[in-house]
């Protein structure tokens, strides 16, 4: 072994020692996701596929109360049940949707709905409710859409959570949440499944179910 291989060797043996050592990859469960392709934490529990810090700040404000809307479903969705009073998911996906369909307890209302074409429904599901959640997950398709037929739905108190809000073809639907009064609270940081961060954002008045 030449002299140069010898140290990347060694070298990709260090990260590989400091990398299973008791730490923020393991206790958020980054390491266990990246193993085994699941969006989970520590202990193999679902988990939404937001970024760690938007995790740690969500978990401990909500409350057992709580009605959500999610465009996106999956272990998200598993995550929510278990902490709210109901759940509304509305998936696009007919594989994804059958995959998880079996897993999905009573207090969530398990949607499919199509997101192209001209009987495209989608975006539009939102539209069904008034005053009716506490927060609206956008971590789906039509984002822009979503966030503009969903404001409608929120309670008084409402808070809006746009996942990969980095994105800059999000950014119309961001200044609609300015003009309509809606602060913006950023969490950025590393994720499940992803060597790269990203952000997730908190869109929220000054009154907010989350105590912002």
């Amino acid at each position: 072994m030449s002299a140069k291989n010898s140290e990347e060797s060694a070298v990709a043996e260090t990260v590989l020692h400091f990398a299973r050592e008791p730490g923020y990859l393991e206790s958020t469960g980054w390491l266990r996701s990246m193993e085994g392709g699941e969006v989970v934490d520590c202990r193999g529990e679902p988990i939404p596929w937001l970024t760690y810090p938007a995790i740690e700040f969500l978990a401990p404000r909500l409350e057992s109360e709580m009605e959500i809307f999610e465009y996106g479903s999956g272990n998200s969705t598993l995550w929510w049940s278990k902490r709210v009073k109901r759940v509304v998911s509305c998936e696009h996906d007919k594989e994804w949707y059958a995959r998880y369909r079996r897993l999905i307890p009573d207090n969530v209302t398990y949607l499919l709905r199509r997101y192209k074409g001209g009987d495209s429904d989608y975006q539009e599901e939102i539209l069904c409710y008034r005053d009716s959640f506490d927060i609206l997950v956008l971590d789906g398709r039509r984002r822009v859409a979503c966030m503009e037929n969903g404001l409608g739905a929120l309670r008084d108190r409402g808070v809006v959570i746009v996942d990969n809000s980095d994105r800059e073809h999000y950014q119309s639907g961001y200044q609609i949440m300015a003009e309509t009064g809606f602060k913006r609270l950023d969490f950025w940081g590393l994720g499940a499944l992803s060597t790269r961060g990203w952000c997730t954002s908190f869109f929220y008045k000054n009154e907010n179910c989350l105590g912002i």
